[in-house]
């Protein structure tokens, strides 16, 4: 076809899609992406509801044939409710560790200018991925037997607290930036020490940073095998997390029933901690005040 006067080919028509239907098909296209993402994390979730209550639980996800047998021999391991407390002392040791000294560090680089400050934060918080890694595990373990800290909680809070140390300080940094300093300056001009300033002033209005850091450094130790796996021998010092390690028969097969029943109470505490702290709290991964 040529154009109405004569001097070429008449330009193609482009049908595009109307309005309308692009965004139908949009929605229903975001609907079951998310519709997958849900089943890809609900199905592990739901086997973890239900398989501690089934006689003969399985990998599959079924109707349990409902039984509290499995929590009573949970009951019965001598070392399974030891562990979970070692667990919860390894983590709230950890966590007052770090939130202690995340906090004062944290204020110091907040307030003090010093030369390659930020340089120095990013160095520190690349070198920590790498701390409680495999990589410095021979170190590592080296450096706690000549202290003569092997075989101790205090080793592995140790250990564990230096790793997670920076990316603590990283955060509360942040908090400590957006707390306007006529908070501090008028607290100093009645009197108050730097350390009152701290306590009275600073960490109450950095609570929600604080929050998400103990609720963050509790779950870097309650999942840690690694660690404590290497630097405590004895087994009524091991935590949950390693005590399931023992769920497995020498050919490699999971006892799912101790499995399921013990991964159920063991998911409990840290769950419980952070709907507890989100509803007084909640989470804020950066600081809101402005000065």
């Amino acid at each position: 076809m040529r154009s109405p006067d004569g001097a070429g080919p008449a330009p193609q028509r482009v049908h595009r899609m109307p309005a309308p239907v692009r965004h139908y098909l949009s929605r229903v296209l975001l609907v079951v992406g998310l519709g997958l993402v849900v089943v890809f994390f609900a199905v592990p979730m739901l086997w973890l509801v239900t398989a501690p209550f089934d006689a003969d639980p399985s990998l599959r996800v079924a109707w349990p044939d409902w039984t509290l047998a499995n929590f009573a021999t949970i009951a019965e391991n001598r070392y399974a409710l030891g562990a979970l407390g070692n667990s919860i002392l390894l983590g709230v040791g950890t966590m007052a560790l770090v939130l202690t000294l995340g906090s004062l560090a944290a204020y110091a680089l907040s307030r003090v200018r010093i030369p390659g400050r930020d340089g120095l934060l990013y160095a520190l918080l690349l070198l920590s991925s790498i701390v409680t890694g495999t990589a410095a595990m021979v170190p590592t373990f080296q450096l706690i037997t000549q202290i003569g800290l092997i075989d101790t909680h205090l080793g592995v809070i140790l250990v564990i607290g230096g790793g997670v140390l920076p990316t603590v300080i990283f955060i509360l940094k942040d908090f400590m930036d957006s707390i306007p300093k006529s908070y501090e300056e008028s607290a100093r001009l009645y009197g108050a020490s730097p350390l009152q300033i701290l306590w009275h002033v600073v960490v109450p209005t950095a609570r929600p940073g604080l929050a998400f850091v103990a609720v963050w450094a509790v779950v870097q130790v309650w999942g840690n095998f690694l660690v404590p796996f290497l630097l405590l021998r004895s087994p009524d010092l091991q935590p949950a997390a390693v005590l399931m390690y023992t769920f497995y028969t020498e050919g490699g097969q999971p006892n799912l029933r101790l499995l399921s029943a013990f991964a159920l109470v063991f998911s409990v505490p840290v769950i419980g901690m952070y709907f507890l702290v989100n509803r007084r709290f909640g989470f804020r991964f950066h600081g809101g005040i402005k000065s």
